[in-house]
C-alpha cells in the first residue's frame, strides 16, 4: 500500500459517537499515531473488532461499570487499555455517548513510519516487518502502548497517542467472527482489509 498520511488531522469525537460496528468498519484505513519524544510512529489500521456493550457477553462491559472498564462507559474517542493473559496489552477506543458502553479493539495495523523503532520495541529484525503489528498484543508492544495510555483522548492530536484521518482510498472490507474469545463467537464483528499481509489471521 502507498503511504499518503495526514497525521495532523485527528479524527473528531463525533466519529466515535456511533454504533461500534460502524466505527470498527470506518477505522480501517485510518492512522494510529504514536509520538515518542521527537519521533513519530505511524501505522494504518487494517483489522478491528467491535464490542457492543452490556448486552455483548464477550465485552468487558457485560458485567457492568467498574473501575477497570470505566473508560468504555465514558465519552467517545478515548483509549481503553487493559492487560491480558499476563503478558500483553490491548488497545480499544470507546464508542457511543457518555454513559453508554461500546468499543472497538485494534487487532492489527500496518507500519508506515518508524519501522526501525517498532522492530526495536518488538526485539525483531526490520526484515520481519509483517510480524511487527499483526496482532493486538504485537501492535501495542511495537508502539509502546501500556496501561499508562488508558484514558488518553484519541481525538486530540496534542496527545502522544491519537487517531488521524487519511486520504487512503476506502478499502474493501471483510467481516468474520471475532477470534480469541469464548463467548458470542458466532457474531461477525471482526473487520479487516482482505489480503493485507498485516492482519492477524487470514
Amino acid at each position: 500500500m502507498t503511504a499518503r498520511t495526514h497525521p495532523d488531522v485527528a479524527l473528531p469525537p463525533e466519529f466515535f459517537d456511533r454504533d461500534p460496528r460502524r466505527v470498527a468498519r470506518d477505522l480501517l484505513g485510518k492512522l494510529l499515531i504514536r509520538r515518542q519524544g521527537r519521533q513519530t510512529l505511524i501505522a494504518r489500521v487494517v483489522e478491528t473488532e467491535a464490542y457492543l456493550g452490556k448486552n455483548d457477553p464477550a465485552a468487558h462491559s457485560a458485567s457492568g461499570r467498574t473501575a477497570r472498564n470505566e473508560v468504555i462507559f465514558g465519552p467517545p474517542g478515548f483509549a481503553y487499555v487493559y492487560f491480558i493473559y499476563g503478558n500483553h496489552y490491548c488497545l480499544n477506543v470507546s464508542c457511543l455517548p457518555d454513559g453508554e458502553a461500546g468499543g472497538v479493539l485494534f487487532r492489527a495495523v500496518e507500519p508506515i513510519t518508524g519501522i526501525t523503532a517498532m522492530a526495536k520495541a518488538r526485539d525483531l529484525p526490520e526484515s520481519s516487518c509483517h510480524r511487527l503489528t499483526n496482532g493486538p498484543g504485537k501492535l501495542t508492544e511495537a508502539l509502546s502502548i501500556t496501561r499508562a495510555d488508558n484514558g488518553v483522548n484519541l481525538t486530540d492530536r496534542t496527545e502522544s497517542l491519537y487517531l488521524a484521518e487519511d486520504n487512503f482510498p476506502r478499502p474493501r472490507i471483510a467481516a468474520t467472527p471475532r477470534i480469541g474469545i469464548s463467548k458470542a463467537t458466532a457474531l461477525k464483528l471482526r473487520y479487516l482489509i482482505p489480503n493485507n499481509p498485516f492482519v492477524s489471521k487470514p
